[in-house]
């Protein structure tokens, strides 16, 4: 049993391995093809234009195309930010509600309804309901600040 998982862990690390190796080829022959791609873009501006135009023309190029990147980096950063944001916001509400669900909380809770009485005891959740959702409503105002109120 034990010889089979291990010889189905090493067909999967060798074909694992053998793919890397493929794609690192591939990246390898793509980057030399960009290579000779800008050498001659290089060579036909340099022909028509001089060498000091055709430096500054591929310069443009690739500032050009680091600009491009910057931004795409930008806004998929804020993507992930707005998703861990929605992820905490979610873990937390996923807290609360195991945290109602416990059978430790809801002993001690009937307990202690039984010891104060329900009649005691009713204003004093009241109480509490509003505190929490006074707590719950200040915490989403801290967590989205750079909303504008709807008009």
């Amino acid at each position: 049993m034990s010889l089979r998982l291990v010889d189905e862990l090493r067909g999967s690390v060798s074909a694992t391995l053998r793919q890397a190796s493929l794609i690192s080829v591939v990246a390898l022959a793509l980057v030399i093809a960009a290579g000779f791609l800008c050498a001659a873009a290089f060579v036909v501006v340099l022909d028509s234009y001089g060498p000091v135009v055709a430096c500054l023309v591929l310069a443009g190029v690739f500032i050009l195309i680091a600009m491009i990147a910057g931004v795409i980096y930008g806004v998929r950063k804020r993507q992930m930010e707005a998703r861990a944001r929605r992820q905490r916001a979610r873990a937390a509400n996923l807290r609360a509600a195991h945290l109602l669900a416990d059978p430790l909380v809801l002993t001690t809770g009937l307990q202690l309804a039984r010891s104060i009485g329900l009649k005691r005891l009713i204003p004093l959740l009241a109480i509490g309901g509003v505190a929490l959702g006074f707590l719950a409503t200040r915490a989403m105002a801290q967590d989205a600040p750079d909303q504008a109120p709807a008009e």
